[in-house]
């Protein structure tokens, strides 16, 4: 149920009536039956003395970017009340001439694009306003009467709003609507299909009133018996499906155009619901708010017929484009969401901050459904209008301005010791490439390395085939598959002579740098040749492979043999267009290696102090994790699209093995 979450002792703490604007949305952004991931808007009307001394109205509303969990007061864009208030009295506004007559408003040319929904906050006739698309309210208004419930719910304290699409023929209707229907009782809004909005001379009779609002929307719910949904099912997922989940990626990103990410959401709702007789029927009548649409696409794939999904996209767009003067242009058809009996819900997106946005969405949307089904049938608006916001000339500019393209983007790579040294600035160098990254290590530290979206880190011991197998399994349902391998894990023992190296020493060395390697590349290989762009594997080699020294026969050996490995795969895989190549560093002295101990031993053998061994080869320079990290990187992009089998010396010159 709604909880008020207003605190005499926090706003204190904010002062002027823009401060206490920013306590009051972050209150609200806080609860994500209100607001989710960049929705909802709130605004505050303030007169304020300008460079020349004259007195301005200004209204403060949201700027495009922000969210209301944590909007600032920078995140509010100023724009003058005047110039709004004469553009409601327009007869018509075109998008484009709206968005620029917002911008030439502004008070602050360094603030955010206000809102589209701005001349809307203008013309409603109280200090603060605020918007959120209140599930249990969309849920009640998502229904065959809908507005009848409404009405019923709320008598005259909300003026009922039909659906318009946002900008200024929906500000046009709201001011006609206001005007004839408003009353003294009036607090807020309700624009069905859409959203709520709560009106009040201060931000926490605002705020107050529409926690009030969804609250008794709330208690309809529950007095309809339509609150609690079924109880949901054990999620039980078969031991071994990713070479299914990688399929049924690629698939989606051949639609695509691009490679995009897969993730299992492991949602026990979102299993529960893939599992019901009727999924298809009520899962398919359009989105919970037209807002969603740009995130979600109209409705959910259910099941994984790619090709029947994509067929029924493209008809749902040819139906709705409006005429052959039309300019508008299909968006990739590919889904968003997917609702599949054994894989549950499931997302699609280039990074998993946009998976994390789609999964949220479809969560609320799922528990909206299965309340309004109890309140006579989930009903969504007409396709054309969904069409509409789809295809809408703003949201489709924003997206394209918002595409920062980055080389790696939808694409997964594998880095086996990566907690440390050049594996762990391998996750770094791919991660700045867009890539999503699972980093494995015995090291415990691997799973909090690095807190980032695209990054999974796994504790495994590469030497255990089961442990692989569980990785993998984890790997590919959290991201959809694997395009990319770097085989980074090894170990470099003390120094040793032959006739002191016992067999147990010999075969610890081989079991992780060589045996492990094999092991892994034979089991992601079915993952490999699924990847929308061909799989890479990259190695990291040794110099001691082409000149090795003594005291490291088990180290250069094993090397050699996993250099030699990698040869036949590329005669092997080629045929596949999977391309394998071999960095062979020396002397990377940033690595768990390299101990005092090692390299001291090391500069003595050679007669050299450590800061002349560090830098002993033709060049002078020091070989850092990073330089061969950022190699490791271009060796799986576009630059190195031909190469296969090479092996390439990143040493500084080392006269030995030239």
């Amino acid at each position: 149920m709604m909880k008020n979450l207003w605190s005499d002792t926090e706003s204190d703490k904010f002062q002027d009536d823009l401060a206490l604007r920013v306590y009051t949305s972050r209150l609200l952004g806080q609860d994500t039956s209100l607001v989710l991931h960049g929705g909802g808007n709130t605004s505050v009307k303030i007169t304020e003395t300008n460079l020349v001394g004259s007195t301005e109205d200004i209204l403060y509303v949201k700027g495009s970017g922000w969210d209301l969990v944590s909007i600032e007061k920078d995140g509010f864009s100023p724009v003058r009340m005047a110039h709004m208030l004469s553009l409601s009295k327009l007869k018509s506004l075109s998008d484009p001439q709206m968005v620029n007559e917002l911008k030439t408003q502004l008070t602050n040319a360094t603030s955010p694009t206000p809102s589209v929904e701005t001349i809307l906050h203008a013309i409603l006739p109280f200090k603060y306003v605020d918007h959120t698309h209140a599930d249990a309210v969309v849920t009640i208004s998502n229904t065959s009467n809908g507005e009848e419930r409404i009405r019923e719910i709320y008598g005259n304290r909300v003026v009922i709003v039909p659906y318009v699409m946002p900008g200024f023929d929906l500000a046009k209707e709201v001011g006609l609507l206001f005007s004839e229907m408003a009353s003294d009782e009036t607090e807020g809004m309700v624009l069905l299909n859409h959203g709520i909005f709560s009106f009040g001379n201060t931000a926490r009779e605002s705020y107050e009133r529409m926690i009030d609002l969804v609250n008794v929307a709330e208690q309809y719910l529950v007095s309809q018996n339509a609150w609690d949904n079924e109880k949901q099912l054990t999620y039980v997922k078969s031991k071994k499906i990713r070479n299914d989940v990688s399929q049924l990626r690629q698939k989606i990103s051949l639609v695509a155009g691009n490679p995009v990410l897969f993730n299992l959401t492991n949602s026990l709702r979102g299993i529960s619901f893939s599992n019901r007789d009727d999924v298809e029927k009520i899962a398919t009548r359009g989105p919970l708010t037209p807002d969603h649409v740009i995130r979600t696409k109209r409705i959910p794939m259910i099941g994984r017929d790619v090709e029947k999904f994509v067929k029924e996209y493209v008809s749902y767009f040819n139906a709705h484009k409006t005429n052959a003067k039309d300019k508008k242009t299909m968006l990739d058809p590919a889904p968003r969401v997917i609702l599949d009996r054994e894989f549950g819900l499931c997302a699609v997106g280039k990074n998993m901050g946009e998976i994390g946005i789609i999964s949220d969405i479809y969560e609320h949307t799922m528990e909206s459904i299965l309340r309004a089904e109890k309140l006579g049938g989930f009903k969504a608006l007409p396709a054309s209008d969904i069409f509409d916001i789809e295809y809408w000339d703003l949201e489709q500019a924003k997206l394209l301005k918002n595409t920062n393209f980055l080389e790696f983007q939808g694409e997964v790579v594998l880095i086996t010791g990566a907690a440390s040294g050049i594996g762990k600035s391998c996750v770094q160098s791919f991660l700045n490439r867009g890539a999503a990254v699972v980093g494995i290590d015995i090291d415990s530290s691997i799973e909090t390395s690095y807190q980032h979206k695209n990054y999974l880190g796994l504790i495994c011991d590469v030497t255990d085939e089961d442990a692989i197998e569980g990785i993998l399994e984890k790997s590919v349902c959290h991201f959809g598959g694997l395009d990319m391998i770097v085989l980074n894990a090894g170990i470099f023992p003390k120094g040793k002579k032959v006739s002191q190296l016992s067999l147990k020493e010999w075969n610890k060395v081989f079991s992780i740098n060589l045996n492990s390697n094999l092991n892994l590349l034979r089991e992601v290989y079915p993952l490999l040749i699924m990847a929308p762009n061909k799989g890479r594997v990259v190695v990291i080699g040794s110099k001691n492979v082409s000149a090795p020294g003594p005291g490291a026969a088990a180290y250069s050996a094993s090397k050699a043999a996993l250099n030699q490995l990698i040869r036949v795969l590329s005669m092997e895989w080629g045929s596949d267009g999977i391309r394998l190549n071999t960095l062979h560093p020396n002397a990377v002295f940033d690595t768990g290696i390299w101990t005092d101990e090692v390299l001291k031993s090391r500069a003595e053998h050679y007669g050299l102090t450590i800061e002349s061994y560090k830098t002993n080869n033709l060049l002078g320079v020091e070989v850092n994790s990073m330089d061969v990290s950022e190699l490791a990187a271009e060796l799986c992009g576009s630059l190195f699209s031909k190469t296969t089998a090479a092996q390439i010396p990143i040493d500084g010159g080392n006269e030995r093995v030239i």
